[in-house]
């Protein structure tokens, strides 16, 4: 516990974040307050929850930040889906992120696992 920017998961979290920052700070997308600062806020939410719950004590603890940075990724995508749909992001920008976010869910789901052994 306590190494989180080891974590692959954790990298690649706040890797998507950082781009999602750069997406969302262009065009259509960077005038559309509400759901630039909504994705923003989900991406943000994914390695910060990872880094939070592998800081604290108990496996028991970790796991339910753990599940919400699994929530916030799902979060994450269904705004990319949303933003695409209407035209905010092209289509390889769409298939970064929601390629990002099922492999960093799946990533997720195996730590939970780890830890609740």
């Amino acid at each position: 516990m306590g190494k989180s920017q080891d974590l692959k998961v954790w990298k690649r979290g706040k890797d998507l974040a950082v781009c999602i920052y750069k997406l969302t700070g262009r065009g259509s997308f960077f005038r559309d307050y509400g759901l630039r600062d909504q994705i923003r806020k989900a991406a943000v939410s994914v390695p910060s929850n990872i880094a939070e719950g592998d800081e604290l004590v108990t496996n028991k603890q970790a796991i339910r930040f753990f599940y919400t940075a699994k929530g916030s990724a799902a979060e994450v995508l269904t705004q990319a889906i949303i933003a695409h749909e209407i035209g905010y992001l092209p289509n390889e920008d769409f298939n970064h992120i929601e390629t990002e976010c099922r492999s960093q869910s799946g990533m997720l789901t195996r730590l939970i696992r780890t830890r609740s052994k």
